[in-house]
């Protein structure tokens, strides 16, 4: 008989994958709206949708696998990783999505309660979090937009050899920042960065990319914790945070 293999799981979603089948769970089906015409405009691979009953939405698996997670060392060839880049650059050349995203003005305010969260509770030691909101200000500035995926961590990106086989989790793609998706990708696998920039090619500032990592770390730590998740475990957002010191 087959298993349910559970994903991921909070209070918001569920991801569960059942032989080659993944049913994702949520309650919040304006995300998976999102999700579902996203991966219709996407001018990437993305996995087939086999069917929608809300709140489910069942899609099929990816060949290959994931180009690694976040707190392991990748696996995956450089070459897979600048195909990485290149279908990045594809997606930020098609055509805007018709729906917004944040801008900066938008995002400093969170970004400056989270920081204000994180020292006020003993999280982090101010330093820390004051140095990294330094470097985090390189990324609020004005951007032009882009088609963005919005969360492309690199367990969302699939590849099979050197070939990526398609990408997953649309529910954040928005018009936004073609930095802050490089960013994502590359967050903990500073090695790798250069691969992805060789793959996407030029428009690159590295300078915001680490002010995005900085940023992206600062704003999750505390909703990683309150869903159970370790932002503390070796090479994760914790250990990218103290790398910018």
């Amino acid at each position: 008989m087959k298993k349910v293999e559970v994903v991921v799981a909070h209070h918001q979603c569920a991801t569960l994958r059942v032989g080659d089948v993944f049913l994702k769970i949520d309650a919040d089906q304006t995300r998976t709206d999102v999700e579902v015409e996203a991966m219709a405009r996407a001018p990437i691979p993305t996995p087939e949708i086999l069917w929608r009953k809300p709140p489910v939405l069942a899609l099929a698996a990816l060949p290959g696998k994931a180009l690694g997670r976040l707190g392991e060392p990748s696996a995956a060839s450089p070459a897979a990783w600048a195909a990485a880049g290149a279908a990045v650059r594809k997606l930020h050349d098609a055509p805007l999505p018709p729906w917004p995203g944040r801008t900066a003005g938008e995002i400093a305010p969170g970004l400056d309660r989270e920081c204000e969260w994180l020292v006020a509770n003993d999280v982090l030691p101010a330093g820390l979090v004051t140095r990294n909101r330094q470097v985090a200000e390189a990324a609020l500035r004005p951007w032009t937009p882009v088609f963005t995926h919005g969360d492309l961590q690199i367990s969302h990106v699939f590849a099979d050899g050197d070939q990526i086989t398609g990408v997953i989790d649309w529910s954040e793609a928005s018009r936004g920042d073609a930095l802050h998706d490089l960013a994502i990708l590359t967050l903990g696998h500073e090695g790798h960065l250069a691969d992805v920039v060789a793959g996407y090619g030029t428009g690159v500032d590295l300078d915001v990319i680490r002010a995005w990592w900085s940023l992206r770390s600062l704003m999750a730590i505390r909703w990683l914790v309150e869903h159970g998740f370790d932002p503390f475990l070796p090479g994760c957002e914790v250990d990218v945070l103290r790398s910018q010191m």
